[in-house]
């Protein structure tokens, strides 16, 4: 009789302490385990990133980073199976879909900076670009300046747009400033002579060109207008679901393992016309990658010259 009480104290103790652990899922990592889904923002045109195939598949270097945090989550959960919804999101509903609970990550190209960390939290960093100008080699725009008077497009709910806005005003430049729904229509009005320029981040632009009629057509500017660290976005004060996506990333970036990834996506050809982009890793990114962090100061992706850090060694 004894040993049957002790049974029965043993399970129900076990009983209480499963209830306490499903009592301690809290935000997303709740809503996943409950819906037995993980609903992705994902783009129809950023590619590498995030976009549609001829198939009219997602796929991209953002949605390959996501699934793998989503296979992360689902063993972290003990989930035998987990159910992988995709959302279209634009630069303008990301972060409302995000904030609402629509979406749980935004899976694309967006920026983090600082104006946005006030209302959403971004993964580290998978990223680092840098905001120019996309042309037709005829215009002959080689700089920001070259633009006055002239018309410019960028997307709408995208940080290029305001910068280029803000930048018209103090430099006054006198440009039509438009703004397309997506990078695609963007493009589509450098192309079909409706904008004179594009500003956006260059490896956007470079996807664009190269997937374009006539990729020889277009030229991208040198001077870089901005610093543009990407992140996956995250629900700002879910704390836990943002441990257990950025710890996935970090093991990611950290094992090596993002090299392979990288390499598919940059240096290797993609649907859906097979183009290589060719685009090797910058020095910013591998420190990134060495040292990941989640932060939207453009200061923290500078990297310090070899020669530079010798110098201060010798010191």
């Amino acid at each position: 009789m004894k040993v049957s009480k002790l049974i029965v104290a043993l399970i129900s103790v076990g009983v209480i302490a499963g209830t306490a652990q499903a009592q301690e899922l809290t935000g997303t990592l709740k809503k996943i385990k409950d819906t037995g889904t993980i609903t992705l923002g994902v783009r129809d045109s950023s590619i590498p990133f995030s976009y549609l195939d001829d198939k009219q598949s997602y796929q991209g270097y953002s949605i390959d980073l996501c699934l793998r945090a989503a296979t992360a989550v689902q063993k972290q959960l003990g989930m035998t199976s987990l159910n992988v919804k995709m959302v279209p999101v634009t630069s303008a509903t990301r972060i409302p879909l995000i904030s609402n609970g629509t979406i749980d990550l935004s899976c694309d190209s967006a920026t983090n900076n600082i104006e946005r960390e006030k209302v959403v939290s971004f993964a580290p960093t998978m990223y680092v670009t840098a905001n120019r100008l996309l042309a037709k080699k005829s215009s002959h725009i080689t700089k920001l300046e070259d633009m006055k008077g002239k018309t410019i497009v960028s997307t709408s709910g995208t940080s290029n747009l305001k910068q280029i806005t803000e930048l018209n005003a103090d430099r006054n430049l006198g440009m039509n400033i438009l703004a397309a729904k997506d990078h695609a229509e963007a493009f589509l009005m450098v192309e079909t002579g409706r904008a004179v320029a594009f500003a956006m981040d260059d490896i956007l632009l470079a996807s664009l060109a190269a997937n374009s009629k006539k990729p020889a057509d277009y030229a991208i500017t040198t001077e870089a207008l901005s610093v543009e660290p990407y992140g996956i976005i995250e629900r700002s004060g879910d704390l836990p679901f943002k441990k257990a996506v950025d710890t996935a990333l970090i093991n990611i970036y950290k094992s090596g393992e993002i090299n392979k990834i990288y390499a598919k996506w940059f240096q290797s050809p993609i649907p859906p016309k097979g183009i290589n982009l060719n685009v090797p890793m910058s020095a910013e990114l591998k420190a990134v990658f060495a040292k990941p962090t989640d932060s939207g100061d453009p200061a923290a992706y500078a990297v310090v010259p070899e020669a530079q850090k010798q110098t201060s060694k010798k010191k």
